[in-house]
């Protein structure tokens, strides 16, 4: 049995893990504490830090919709392998920031990267991520990256697990993001996958 600290940014997100957790069709076997994280690296982290302060957690998990790639589909549920930050830019040779730049490895199974940024992605923008980092299947959300580097600093493993919302690439606008997110609240996925780690 393990300890689950939830991080979710949005409200809806955090509403759909709620229901699917109460709707589980099993006895759970771990138990769960869900944190609503906020939108961005800073609320993500600070949301962290304060659970991490106030108990003891096996592993955090960081859940909800994400932008991705166009080698994914909408509505895939997607574990990456690891996570590090888009937007940090460090001078070579520049010592003690490395945190900022390296990727964290994550628990989970799919050869992806969830890349972290305090902006929104766009075509232009993931295209030139995927050359910059030569990684092709990627993931791009405001938190994940966040969370694991408060987590590092406690020795606590990081799942993150999202389901692909728009896939910038291919076209996709606010509205569609929108209509996504509202048609699509099964985070049952999410709840058997953290059952069986």
């Amino acid at each position: 049995m393990k300890n689950i600290l939830i991080i979710t940014p949005m409200a809806s997100e955090m509403e759909n893990m709620l229901q699917a957790l109460n709707n589980y069709s099993n006895p759970l076997v771990n138990t769960y504490t869900i944190r609503r994280g906020y939108v961005g690296k800073v609320y993500a982290a600070a949301a962290t830090a304060l659970a991490l302060e106030e108990e003891k957690f096996d592993l955090v998990a960081v859940v909800g919709y994400a932008a991705a790639s166009k080698e994914f589909s909408k509505g895939d549920v997607v574990c990456p392998r690891e996570a590090r930050y888009h937007d940090a830019r460090v001078p070579e040779g520049l010592d003690g920031v490395s945190f900022l730049t390296n990727p964290y490895p994550l628990v989970g199974s799919d050869e992806a990267t969830i890349y972290t940024g305090d902006s929104f992605v766009g075509k232009e923008m993931i295209e030139e991520i995927k050359e910059r980092f030569g990684t092709p299947r990627a993931l791009f959300d405001m938190e994940a990256t966040a969370v694991c580097q408060i987590a590092a600093q406690r020795s606590v493993p990081v799942v993150v697990m999202k389901m692909v919302s728009d896939t910038p690439e291919l076209g996709c606008d606010a509205d569609s993001f929108e209509k996504f997110v509202t048609e699509n609240t099964d985070f049952s996925a999410f709840v058997k996958i953290l059952e069986n780690l």
